[in-house]
C-alpha cells in the first residue's frame, strides 16, 4: 500500500500533525469509509433480488453494524483492514456469478468515489492557498486539513486496489468468477480460508507483491490529483 499506517509515520520520525491527521483519517475511515464499502455491497445484493443483508441488519451506514475490531485497528497502525463482510446469498440471483460479480465490484467502487472526492478536496484547499497565499494560523490549518484529504484519498485507493485482487476470499476474485468455468470457481472456493492466510503472508513478506500495488494505487492517485486540479490550473492560467 502508499502508507505504513502510523507505524510507518512513527519509524519515519513524522511530525506530530502528520500523527494527528492520520489518526482523524483512520477515524474517518473506520466510520465513513469501511459501513459505506459493505452498505455498497449490501444494497448492491439488495437490488439484484437477495434479502440476506436486509435481514442482518447490514442495510445501514450505522458503523457499529460493520465494524470488524481488528480490522479497524490495523487502519490505523498499517493502513489497511477491513470491516464485518456482508453475507450474499447467490441463490437469489437470476444470474448468480453476474450478481455476485456485481455486488463484489460495488464496495471497491464506493472507495473509488470516496477517494475521488477526496481528492478534489484537497485540490481545493490546495487552490485555496496559491489564491491567499496564507501564513501563521491560516497556513496551518489548510495544511493539516490537506494532509487529512491526502490520507484518506490514498487509504480509499489502497483499499480499493487491494480488494480488486483476484485471490479468494477479496472482491476481486467475485468479479474473475464471471470468466471461470463453474468448476474450477467453485474448488476455488473450498480453499478460500488457505488463500487469506496466502494473501496476508504476501502482504507481510512478499515485497514485490506490495511493490506492484504501491505503482498501482500511485497511479491511480495521480490520475485523481491531475483530474481534479485540472479546473483549478485552467482558472489560475486564465
Amino acid at each position: 500500500m502508499l502508507m505504513g499506517g502510523l507505524i510507518g509515520i512513527i519509524m519515519d520520525r513524522g511530525s506530530i500533525w502528520q500523527i494527528i491527521s492520520w489518526i482523524i483519517s483512520s477515524t474517518v475511515v473506520v466510520l465513513l469509509v469501511l459501513p459505506v464499502h459493505e452498505f455498497a455491497h449490501g444494497l448492491a445484493a439488495t437490488k439484484l433480488g437477495d434479502p440476506t443483508p436486509r435481514y442482518q441488519g447490514r442495510m445501514s451506514l450505522n458503523p457499529m453494524r460493520h465494524i470488524d475490531y481488528l480490522g479497524s485497528l490495523l487502519i490505523f497502525l498499517i493502513g489497511f483492514g477491513w470491516a464485518k463482510p456482508v453475507q450474499v446469498d447467490a441463490r437469489y440471483f437470476k444470474n448468480p456469478k453476474g450478481g455476485m460479480a456485481i455486488t463484489a465490484l460495488a464496495g471497491p467502487l464506493s472507495n473509488i468515489i470516496v477517494a475521488f472526492i477526496s481528492s478534489f478536496l484537497y485540490s481545493v484547499l490546495r487552490f485555496v492557498y496559491v489564491l491567499t497565499l496564507p501564513y501563521g494560523f491560516w497556513l496551518s490549518v489548510i495544511n493539516f486539513f490537506a494532509l487529512v484529504f491526502y490520507y484518506i484519498t490514498i487509504i480509499n485507493i489502497s483499499l480499493a486496489v487491494f480488494n480488486l485482487v483476484p485471490i479468494p476470499p477479496l472482491d476481486g476474485s467475485k468479479i474473475l468468477a464471471v470468466l471461470l468455468p463453474d468448476r474450477i470457481y467453485y474448488q476455488l472456493m473450498r480453499y478460500e480460508r488457505y488463500f487469506m492466510i496466502v494473501l496476508m503472508a504476501l502482504l507481510l513478506y512478499g515485497s514485490s507483491f506490495s511493490s506492484f500495488l504501491n505503482r498501482i494505487d500511485a497511479g491511480i492517485y495521480s490520475i485523481f490529483q491531475y483530474v481534479t486540479w485540472l479546473p483549478f490550473s485552467l482558472i489560475l492560467g486564465a
